[in-house]
């Protein structure tokens, strides 16, 4: 634990903020954007599309209350399409 308090402290803070050497973090963050993008463009989803459909949902969810539970299977799923790559990539990126 102390070879740990030691290492946090000689990192100087612009790399606490960061997590690590700003450039290898900055790499690390444009792969995982190039990948989720990718992955978004072969799903035919973008960024304008995810805004509006939250938006949709959340109008939905004001306007029949409780009724939008009904889909929340669907809507699980599809997060989970992009949200589970993700995570299994910044574990994989942890790792290296």
């Amino acid at each position: 634990m102390a070879d740990q308090h030691q290492t946090e402290t000689r990192r100087s803070g612009i790399e606490r903020f960061f997590g690590g050497h700003p450039i290898n973090v900055i790499i690390k963050l444009a792969f995982i954007s190039l990948l989720v993008g990718v992955f978004m463009s072969v799903f035919g989803l973008d960024v304008q599309g995810l805004v509006r459909g939250t938006v949709i949902l959340f109008r939905e969810a004001l306007r029949d209350g409780f009724g939008v539970f009904r889909d929340i299977g669907g809507y699980i799923l599809t997060g989970a399409a992009l949200v589970v790559p993700i995570w299994l990539l910044i574990r994989v990126s942890k790792r290296s």
